[in-house]
C-alpha cells in the first residue's frame, strides 16, 4: 500500500495539473471507484464540471483536491492498495485499468487528462466537505477528521504523540500504524524506523523512555525524508509517479523484504546478525534478530 512518501510524491506531481486549473467533464469508466462519493457519478461530475481546482493537499495517506470556487468541497482521492493517478496526453493510449479520466487545462493552459489506474479497486475518489482542523487550522475533509498529523508535519508534536503511547495498552508496531496517533507510517517504514532505533515491533509503548519515542519518530521522518527523494518504494508497478516512473527507495531498505539476508548494522559492527520476518497483524514484520531483540515478558 502506498504510504506517506509515496502519496506526497503523487501531490507534489499533481500541483503544477492543479492549482489554477479548469476541469472538464468526468469519465467514469467504473463506477465501484466512486463507490464511496455522495450521490455516486452525477453528483462529483456536477460538482467538478468547469470547477476551478485548488492545490493539492495531503494529511498522512489521504490526498484531497479543493474545488476552489466550491470553498467548502474538495475531492479525495485515495490510492487503497494499488491505485495510481497518471498525468498523460490525452492522445496518449489507454492504460490498463483505467477507472477515472478527468480532462483538465492547467493554469499555463496546458491540456492533460488526471487518470486513476486501480487494479484492486481498494482506492477511490469521493466529493467531501472541508471542516477546520482545530489543532493546526487547516482545512481538512470530513472523512481525514481523525487523521493525525504525520512526522513531516511542521507542527508534528513527538511528545504528545510518546505521551500517548505511554498511556496506551499497545505494542510499538501497533502504535506505528495507528493512524489516529501518528499518520502517513505503513508497514514498510515501520519496520525501517524500528530497525534505525533498535527497538523490536513488540515492545510495549508504555515501557518506552521519553528518548526512544523519540527516537522511533524521528527515524521515521528520515526514512520517509529519504523514500520521498528518490520517488517513493516501488516493488512492483502498482506504484508509480504521474508520469509512470518508479520510485527507487527499495534499493535502500535495511529491514522490509530482506528476510534472510545480513543485518546491514551487524555486519558493518562485525557482528552475526540476520534479518528475520515474523508475522504480525495478517502481514509481515521484518527485524534483526541480534540488533533488535525481543522484550523481556
Amino acid at each position: 500500500m502506498p504510504e506517506l512518501p509515496e502519496v506526497e510524491v503523487v501531490r507534489r506531481g499533481l500541483l503544477p495539473f492543479t492549482a489554477g486549473a479548469h476541469a472538464g467533464r468526468l469519465d467514469v469508466l467504473d463506477p465501484r471507484s466512486l463507490r464511496r462519493s455522495p450521490g455516486g457519478e452525477e453528483s462529483l461530475r456536477a460538482a467538478l464540471d468547469g470547477r476551478l481546482l485548488g492545490a493539492p493537499m495531503r494529511r498522512g495517506k489521504f490526498l484531497w483536491i479543493p474545488l476552489a470556487e466550491a470553498g467548502e468541497a474538495a475531492v479525495v482521492v485515495h490510492l487503497g492498495m494499488s491505485g495510481q493517478v497518471r498525468v498523460d496526453d490525452a492522445t496518449r493510449p489507454d492504460p490498463p485499468h483505467l477507472r477515472l479520466r478527468l480532462p483538465v487545462i492547467a493554469a499555463d493552459g496546458r491540456e492533460a487528462e488526471l487518470r486513476f489506474v486501480d487494479q484492486r479497486i481498494f482506492g477511490g475518489w469521493w466529493l467531501d466537505r472541508l471542516v477546520t482542523d482545530p489543532a493546526t487550522g487547516e482545512r481538512i475533509p470530513t472523512t481525514a477528521a481523525h487523521i493525525a498529523l504525520d512526522p513531516l508535519h511542521r507542527q508534528f508534536d513527538p511528545d504528545a504523540v510518546h505521551d500517548r503511547w505511554r498511556r496506551s495498552r499497545t505494542r510499538l508496531k501497533r502504535a506505528l500504524l495507528d493512524q489516529s496517533l501518528v499518520s502517513g507510517i505503513g508497514n514498510i517504514y515501520a519496520d525501517e524506523a524500528l530497525w534505525a532505533s533498535r527497538l523490536h515491533p513488540e515492545r510495549r509503548t508504555a515501557t518506552l523512555s521519553r528518548a526512544q519515542g523519540h527516537a522511533v519518530l524521528t527515524a521515521a521522518a528520515t526514512v520517509m525524508e529519504r523514500a520521498l527523494a528518490v520517488g517513493g518504494t516501488s516493488f512492483d508497478a502498482l506504484y508509480v509517479n504521474v508520469d509512470g516512473r518508479s520510485g527507487y527507495f527499495a534499493r535502500s531498505l535495511n529491514a522490509y523484504g530482506r528476510t534472510g539476508e545480513p543485518c546491514p548494522r551487524c555486519r558493518d559492527e562485525g557482528r552475526d546478525g540476520v534479518i528475520v520476518r515474523e508475522a504480525f497483524m495478517g502481514r509481515s514484520s521484518h527485524r534483526c534478530r541480534r540488533c533488535q531483540p525481543r522484550p523481556r515478558t
